[in-house]
């Protein structure tokens, strides 16, 4: 018995010493630690968002704001919200019950379809992000919006902010208590672009349903006037956007989309005879109509269409004509060699670095490539469709734009820029180079593209248009032949150029009868004062 009792109160006072250890390791060993752990507990620190930087058009009209989102937090355990109304808000905070209230910014495109490809959008940060480290994501946590496309995500630096904070006491439902301190958060940076709301709402209402790209320039600084891709899409609806495989709408057709350039590409073609001496203002070529290599004939549209030729002619007509014939016969005294050289020249077959993301360089193939990729060797057929913008020769509506801007503005090409010059956090100048090509024949080319678009041309909706434009219109096949994509592209006025416009539809038709009534309707925007 008595040895019962004694292990009885062996194991009481072992039980005793344990308490007493345990709590003396609590109170004092660990105390500092679980009273920090406790404080924690109870204050928590409130993420406070910056507001983002507005876009602006280059008058000051807004393009991109911020507009507050009221949520109600309605499950704290599973973290549900429910979005509410700015008066349902205002009324819960009168009354005191905005405990479980948040308010957050999201982004207001005012324009949203009309402007979707050159603003871009916002999406939220992954786990993937940042575990990965997929992006510069310094500053950024799980959730945080950063610019995804366009003009979002080329400036998200300057138009993104920094968040603030505030330190609040909480409950253990998480509703706040008492708000303990604020960080005010510093307000992203506006951005002024170099964009015309109203010239780019025309181009909307010209395109209409039609699949194709609009792009406009000022050839003296390369200012982007005018950037819309269509069909465009609403950032609310990238999902439905994704799954259209038949519509592409998130497809930037400006910078993005590889075409025949057609005729459009006889610009260069002109250009390099001219500057390589193989012909001259005054050099007369025949247009027999058809020309025959083996079996295979290479005919002329006015041929093909009416039957007749236009006899002899000089590089104006051969221009203002479109003249297939002419240009095949200059691409043979050329080479494609020269070709190649002088395309390279104009900067076709690289990016021309605009400040968008998703720009892709133009393609123009060489005997090497053909030699590779198909195994054949070069043949002198693919130098005459070469001449005349269509075979392995594909460029963006900014490349033919930018090709258009050489003559323009008399040699040089400027890089392209959607923001505007001295306006407030534009963070570059004018970057303009020149070519090296003479005057004398950059005037020979200007005139033939002042002729395309008057009496007796094919830019036959351009004739009564009242100021004086250069222009140079574009049909090019694609596939089969059996469909061709509509070119226009313009500059104005003709002796003192200060916009160059380039409209592409795609499977549209002949560039004069579909392309240049869309170009007709924004140069009258244009120019309307």
């Amino acid at each position: 018995m008595d040895r019962k009792i004694k292990v009885l109160t062996f194991l009481l006072v072992a039980v005793f010493l344990i308490f007493w250890g345990r709590l003396f390791w609590l109170q004092i060993v660990a105390g500092r630690e679980n009273l920090f752990l406790a404080e924690s507990n109870r204050v928590a620190r409130i993420k406070i968002e910056a507001p983002r930087g507005l876009i602006l058009d280059r008058h000051g009209e807004v393009l991109a704001t911020n507009e507050p989102l009221y949520q109600l937090k309605q499950n704290i355990e599973e973290g549900k919200v429910k979005t509410i109304s700015r008066d349902e808000a205002l009324q819960r905070q009168a009354e005191g019950q905005d405990a479980y209230l948040k308010i957050s910014l999201q982004r207001d495109y005012l324009s949203v379809k009309n402007f979707a490809h050159a603003l871009g959008y916002l999406g939220e940060v992954t786990q993937e992000e940042l575990e990965e480290g997929k992006l510069n994501l310094k500053g950024y946590r799980l959730g945080s919006l950063i610019g995804r496309d366009g003009l979002e995500a080329e400036y998200e630096e300057l138009l993104r902010g920094r968040e603030g904070s505030e330190l609040v006491e909480v409950d253990t439902q998480g509703k706040v208590i008492r708000r303990m301190g604020r960080v005010l958060p510093s307000p992203g940076k506006s951005i002024t672009t170099a964009l015309t709301k109203s010239l780019q709402e025309a181009a909307v209402k010209a395109m209409g349903e039609k699949k194709g790209a609009i792009i406009a320039t000022n050839p003296q600084n390369g200012e982007v006037l005018l950037f819309y891709s269509s069909p465009s899409f609403e950032p609310s609806q990238l999902a439905e956007a994704v799954k259209d495989e038949e519509q592409r709408p998130l497809l930037n057709r400006v910078i993005s989309g590889l075409y025949p350039p057609g005729s459009t590409f006889k610009i260069v073609t002109a250009i390099a005879g001219l500057e390589e001496g193989k012909i001259s203002q005054r050099t007369l070529i025949e247009d027999p109509g058809v020309i025959y290599l083996g079996p295979f004939a290479y005919a002329n549209w006015y041929y093909t269409q009416y039957g007749r030729t236009e006899g002899e002619i000089n590089l104006v007509k051969a221009i203002s004509r479109s003249t297939d014939t002419f240009f095949y016969q200059l691409g043979e005294m050329l080479g494609i060699r020269k070709l190649n050289f002088w395309a390279e020249k104009f900067g076709l077959t690289q990016r021309f670095a605009i400040d968008l993301p998703g720009e892709i360089a133009g393609f123009m193939a060489t005997p090497e490539w053909k030699e590779e990729v198909k195994g054949e060797p070069w043949f002198l057929g693919n130098t005459y469709h070469i001449a005349i913008g269509q075979g392995d020769l594909d460029l963006t509506p900014l490349g033919v734009n930018m090709l258009t801007a050489v003559v323009a503005n008399q040699g040089k090409i400027c890089r392209p820029r959607m923001l505007k010059l001295e306006a407030p956090n534009t963070p570059y100048e004018a970057d303009c180079k020149e070519i090296e090509i003479k005057k004398e024949n950059l005037e020979t080319v200007k005139k033939g593209m002042i002729g395309a678009c008057s009496q007796g041309g094919t830019g036959w909706p351009f004739f009564d248009f009242g100021i004086s434009v250069a222009c140079k219109t574009g049909t090019a096949e694609v596939g089969d032949g059996q469909e061709t994509h509509a070119w226009f592209t313009i500059f104005a006025p003709a002796d003192n150029p200060e916009i160059v416009l380039t409209v592409l539809v795609e499977r549209g038709g002949e560039g004069s009868s579909v392309a240049a009534p869309i170009a007709k309707e924004i140069l009258k925007e244009y120019f309307k004062d």
